[in-house]
């Protein structure tokens, strides 16, 4: 199984430490990761380049060009198609979808890479947060609860600097270690 990108999906071996990380991040006194008010999925839909990650087993193998594109389907769940470039020039793709968590406008998403026949096991849902969004619906920051994660995704390939240097300093007043942020690779 092929998952990278936007998908948080935890081996079973990650779950098990996950109550052990969850509560050291509870001892340090960190505030539960905030997301945003309201996410209008609709609007969300559409093409997103990976601008930066926190580095992640699941996306070892590419070496840049990352996007991932959100399409609605007619049972309100969301297709999610990421790809990237590999060091030999093929492309990884990989198939998931997602669901919204509690109401309409929630901003807190589970999405599944594993095939349909095992949906019903909880481990194979990962978390997915958009924790930042301007209200053009241009740039976005992914994460989840025990900020092992982070997505910074964009409409376009480059964002302006002052604005990505603003987003940073809103995800360090998160709790999020900046110093683990690696810019991906974009264009040729």
């Amino acid at each position: 199984m092929k998952t990278f990108l936007l998908a948080p999906m935890l081996s079973l071996l990650m779950l098990s430490v996950a109550p052990a990380r969850a509560a050291d991040t509870a001892e340090a006194g960190a505030k539960p990761l905030a997301t945003i008010p309201a996410l209008d999925v609709k609007r969300y839909m559409g093409t997103w380049y990976e601008i930066a990650k926190f580095p992640n087993d699941f996306q070892k193998k590419c070496v840049g060009f990352t996007t991932a594109t959100y399409s609605l389907r007619d049972d309100g769940r969301v297709d999610v198609l990421n790809r990237c470039r590999r060091a030999d020039g093929s492309t990884d793709d990989a198939k998931a979808v997602a669901r919204q968590i509690g109401e309409a406008t929630s901003p807190k998403l589970k999405v599944r890479f594993a095939p349909a026949i095992v949906s019903w096991l909880p481990m194979v849902w990962g978390d997915y947060w958009v924790i930042d969004l301007d209200p053009d619906y241009q740039l976005a920051a992914v994460s989840e609860p025990k900020r092992e994660y982070l997505w910074i995704l964009s409409r376009t390939p480059k964002v302006d600097p002052a604005v990505y240097d603003a987003l940073l300093g809103r995800l360090r007043a998160q709790g999020l270690d900046m110093n683990r942020l690696v810019p991906t690779r974009q264009g040729e």
